[in-house]
């Protein structure tokens, strides 16, 4: 895997699925993909990285990005994430918090770079299950998703920044099926695809509005 040259910048796009990955985010660059879940975003993520360290092609930012569900964010808009947190981890019977790893100095919630000035900001819950009904009620995040927060693990591991962008597919109503989560993955390549655009842009300068975030390099 080669990450995709935007402006100076080596960027590594990781993806769960290439369900996600249609016409429009074909036209600009090839992502990982990883597998579904923070075990095989973990794995794919950490041997990818690895395999670039050997060959001194280490990326200069990796773009977690994908589809996410949510009942508080618009469906079928696109965030950028600037916070994650894992909501499977849950040592609270030994005293420690809620999404706290137990002897580890990995706080419950992790902030992220937001470097697009006109893309909204959401929390992100990252996480084994699959969220829908009133299992939203235990979460406190705007988005959820099942990889992001193994993603990001993974770069700091490597010393690798990383941002997130994510489309609404699902969240209101109860979700069925497979048809439920795909029925607006094709509106969401399409948009995301225009907010790969606009990081394009930020990274070479194009943009003369600034982040209210610095550059993660």
């Amino acid at each position: 895997m080669t990450p995709t040259r935007i402006a100076d910048k080596r960027v590594l796009f990781i993806m769960a699925t290439d369900h996600e990955y249609g016409a429009h985010l074909q036209a600009r660059m090839t992502p990982l993909i990883t597998g579904v879940g923070p075990v095989e975003a973990a794995i794919g993520t950490t041997a990818c990285l690895q395999q670039l360290q050997t060959t001194g092609e280490l990326p200069d930012l990796v773009v977690s990005l994908g589809s996410a569900g949510s009942r508080r964010c618009t469906l079928g808009d696109v965030y950028q994430v600037d916070s994650v947190s894992w909501r499977d981890m849950d040592a609270s019977r030994l005293g420690f918090p809620r999404g706290v790893t137990p002897f580890s100095d990995i706080p419950a919630v992790l902030a992220i770079p937001a470097l697009l000035p006109d893309v909204p900001r959401a929390s992100l819950s990252t996480g084994g299950d699959i969220v829908g009904g009133e299992d939203y009620a235990r979460i406190d995040a705007d988005l959820v998703d099942m990889e992001t927060f193994a993603v990001l693990r993974a770069c700091q591991r490597f010393g690798v920044p990383m941002i997130g962008l994510r489309g609404v597919s699902d969240g209101p109503g109860e979700l069925e099926a497979l048809s439920g989560w795909t029925h607006l993955l094709a509106a969401l390549d399409e948009r995301l695809a225009i907010a790969v655009d606009a990081l394009g842009a930020a990274l070479s300068g194009a943009d003369p509005r600034e982040s209210s975030a610095p550059a993660p390099w």
